[in-house]
C-alpha cells in the first residue's frame, strides 16, 4: 500500500512538473515574440532552458533576432547558459542572422561571447556583405574573419555584396584585399554577380579594380 501512495505521489508530481514546463514553454515563446526581456530574466532564472527549440525548431536566440525582439535577444546573449553558436537547419548562426540585420550591438556581444566568425560554409561576413552592413564587415575583418570564406557553392562575401550589398560594400571589400578572380561553381565571378543583380555601379567599380591591378604596359 505504502509503494502504491509513493506512485501516485510521484505521478502527482511529474505531472504538476509536466504542465509546469509546458507552460513556460508557451510562456518563453510569447515573451520572444513581445520583446519581453523581464519575463525572459524571470523563467531563466526560475531554470528554463533558453536552448529550448521552438515547434518549428528554430532555436530562441535566433528567432529574437531574426524578428526584431532586441530586447530579448540581449536578455538571452547575457545569459550564460545560452549557447550562441546553435544552428538551425540551413545551418544559419544567431551571429548570422545579427550580421544581415545589421544589429552591430549584438553581433560584437555575440562575438564576445565565443560565437565562431569563421564557420564552414556560409559565414557571417556573407551575411553582413549581402545587406552591406559596412561597421558589421569592418569589425568581422578586424576579429579575422576569411575575406574569401566560400560558401558550399562556392561563392563569397564579395559576390555577395556585388548582387545584393551596396556599393560602398563593394569598395570596403576591394580595399580590404578581396580576390576578384575566384569564380563560385557555376564559374561566375564577383563582375557577373553585380550584373546578375542588376548593380551597374558594382560591376564597373570592380572591373576599374581588376584593371588598375594589371602590370602598366611598357612604352
Amino acid at each position: 500500500m505504502r509503494k502504491y501512495i509513493n506512485f501516485i505521489l510521484q505521478l502527482i508530481v511529474l505531472i504538476g512538473f509536466s504542465s509546469a514546463h509546458a507552460g513556460s514553454y508557451d510562456d518563453f515563446f510569447r515573451a520572444l515574440k513581445q520583446d519581453d526581456p523581464s519575463a525572459i530574466s524571470g523563467l531563466l532564472q526560475r531554470g528554463f532552458d533558453p536552448n529550448t527549440p521552438a515547434p518549428d525548431g528554430q532555436n530562441g536566440l535566433f528567432l529574437a533576432i531574426r524578428d526584431g525582439s532586441l530586447k530579448a535577444a540581449q536578455a538571452l546573449v547575457d545569459w550564460p547558459q545560452t549557447n550562441v553558436e546553435v544552428r538551425n537547419a540551413h545551418d544559419e548562426s544567431p551571429l548570422m542572422m545579427a550580421a544581415l540585420k545589421g544589429q552591430v550591438a549584438l553581433v560584437k556581444r555575440l562575438v564576445e561571447r565565443g560565437a565562431d566568425i569563421n564557420k564552414p560554409g556560409w559565414a557571417p561576413l556573407h551575411y553582413a556583405a549581402t545587406g552591406g552592413h559596412l561597421e558589421i564587415m569592418a569589425f568581422l575583418l578586424e576579429n579575422y574573419a576569411f575575406i574569401d570564406a566560400e560558401s558550399p557553392n562556392g561563392t563569397t562575401p564579395l559576390m555577395m555584396a556585388a548582387q545584393y550589398g551596396t556599393p560602398a560594400a563593394v569598395k570596403l571589400l576591394l580595399e580590404a584585399g578581396a580576390d576578384t578572380a575566384m569564380k563560385n561553381q557555376r564559374g561566375l565571378d564577383a563582375i557577373a554577380f553585380a550584373k546578375l543583380g542588376n548593380r551597374p555601379d558594382s560591376a564597373e567599380m570592380i572591373s576599374a579594380y581588376v584593371r588598375s591591378q594589371q602590370p602598366k604596359g611598357k612604352w
